[in-house]
């Protein structure tokens, strides 16, 4: 009897373990699942996992001690139509792998307070990280001020007036992070020199930007910036997001490459792009020169993918601003960039030298007829060679992605706002040298704290 009662109880304690097995491997498989795809697939290709449990950073040991402020989530994931779980909370948990996805397209391209958000949670969580930069609750002992307004992603998506709203959704939220700037003691302190302000669309903070010009802005360009706002002194100019895909196990050499000049997008543009037409008429009858209009509707992004991979030359021509993501399209594409834009700012410029990877032309010259062909066919397949190889060297740099990696963009951009935190610190102490006087004051004389205050209302 003993035996046989054994022998029934054998069956049933294999069902549960099996049950307990799939149960188990059922959650991981929802877990792993939450993560976006395009997240997913770069951190395994680096051998991460999104999510995975992982040590918190240490901020003594950071480059960069970052406050960030717990804005309502309308001002950034909210933007993502992410919601908090249960109703509250303002962030996502990233290290549990629920990573809210940014839209593609041409969306993506100004993509960078999402990047740099996410690597801040990441280092208070205990998701994977570099720990450049490391996010502290104790704004005392913060080196910056991080204002977390996804601003390029409220341009793109609620610049245009609804009626009967008088404004739009995204001047709306400009004006309510004015008002929430003005009551936080860690505006007052520092009058905003402290605080660090994402707006990398050319028409992002289009009216707070006025407002804020104490501020670091991080953006791609100082094209709709008038110096007493925006400078490179003060400010970081970050790389777009490269809209085309990276060109993996690049082996097409200078013989593999047919084109020698390539140009795809806007011809007719504005302001400095004047140029694109000049150089349009100059170059579209030369051979081996691929010069049209193209967009990314349709094909457009695959097109100019291909188009690329088989160039050796990238034209990269100021258009209606200085800068575009072509230029990074390129690199990542391993086509030398041709940059033509004389008001441009290059990010990371003090570590990079694009010399040894771009061929930079003055406007003047290169609207002269031949110089331009003149000069790229004078360049050897050696020098070429050079380029490309370096191309693949530095194409990491300009690289946004979660997680982020060691000497990526998002890292690139942290150690640019330490470079900045000495300078930060002598405007603010200062400005404390006669703060003592203005603690009681009952003047009507608007002191620092009280400015920021009359112009959000």
């Amino acid at each position: 009897m003993a035996a046989a009662a054994a022998s029934c109880r054998r069956p049933i304690a294999w069902f549960f373990s099996l049950a307990a097995a799939l149960f188990f491997a059922s959650w991981y498989l929802l877990l792993d699942s939450a993560a976006p795809p395009r997240a997913l697939a770069a951190a395994r290709g680096q051998g991460l996992r999104v999510g995975s449990p992982g040590r918190k950073c240490d901020p003594s040991n950071a480059a960069l001690r970052v406050f960030m402020y717990d804005l309502p989530p309308e001002f950034h994931f909210g933007l993502l139509d992410w919601k908090p779980p249960g109703g509250g909370g303002v962030w996502p948990y990233v290290r549990g792998g629920f990573v809210p996805e940014y839209p593609g397209g041409l969306n993506l391209q100004h993509s960078i307070e999402y990047w740099l958000t996410l690597d801040l949670l990441a280092s208070e969580q205990g998701a994977p990280t570099p720990c450049g930069a490391v996010r502290v609750r104790d704004a005392a002992a913060a080196d910056v001020v991080f204002v977390p307004f996804f601003a390029s992603l409220s341009f793109n998506r609620h610049s245009k007036v609804v009626p009967p709203a008088w404004a739009s959704e995204d001047r709306a939220l400009q004006r309510r992070l004015l008002q929430y700037l003005a009551s936080r003691p860690e505006w007052r302190r520092s009058g905003g020199r402290d605080h660090v302000v994402l707006a990398h669309h050319p028409n992002g903070m289009l009216d707070a930007r006025y407002k804020l010009w104490p501020c670091v802005f991080v953006l791609c360009d100082f094209g709709r910036y008038p110096p007493s706002v925006a400078s490179l002194d003060k400010d970081v100019i970050a790389p777009y997001r490269h809209v085309v895909p990276n060109f993996v196990n690049d082996s097409a050499g200078y013989d593999d490459r047919p084109t020698l000049l390539y140009f795809q997008g806007a011809i007719y543009r504005k302001d400095g792009g004047f140029i694109r037409q000049e150089l349009y008429y100059l170059l579209k009858d030369e051979k081996d020169v691929h010069f049209s209009f193209g967009s990314v509707v349709g094909n457009g992004i695959e097109e100019a993918t291909q188009g690329m991979r088989a160039s050796k030359f990238c034209l990269n021509i100021a258009g209606d601003t200085p800068s575009s993501n072509r230029l990074f399209d390129s690199i990542v594409s391993h086509c030398v960039p041709i940059i033509i834009s004389d008001e441009i700012e290059l990010p990371f410029e003090d570590v990079l030298d694009y010399s040894k990877f771009c061929v930079i032309v003055r406007g003047t010259d290169a609207v002269k007829k031949g110089f331009l062909m003149n000069l790229i066919k004078g360049i050897s397949q050696e020098d070429w060679t050079r380029m490309w190889n370096r191309l693949k060297e530095v194409e990491r740099h300009f690289e946004y992605q979660y997680p982020s990696q060691n000497d990526d963009a998002v890292q690139m951009i942290w150690k640019a706002i330490a470079q900045k935190v000495p300078s930060i610190r002598l405007k603010v102490n200062r400005l404390r040298r006669f703060s003592r006087f203005e603690t009681n004051r009952t003047d009507e004389t608007p002191t620092r704290s009280s400015w920021l205050e009359n112009q959000a209302s």
